[in-house]
């Protein structure tokens, strides 16, 4: 599939992928390949586990 403009979640690099869940354009550092969605769906998809870390948090 062609996917083009910017990633919807970083808006800072080239989408290469749409969500087939929510239809959010997505840069390969904001898709799941494993599990075929973007970052947020993934999240989602997957509760606690982020891979966004909050290193302050502690």
């Amino acid at each position: 599939m062609s996917v083009s403009g910017l990633c919807q979640i970083c808006e800072s690099r080239p989408a290469q992928e749409r969500c087939p869940n929510c239809g959010t354009l997505a840069c390969e550092q904001h898709y799941d390949g494993e599990l075929g969605l973007c970052a947020d769906c993934a999240a989602q998809a997957r509760p606690g586990q982020s891979e966004d870390v909050d290193i302050n948090r502690f």
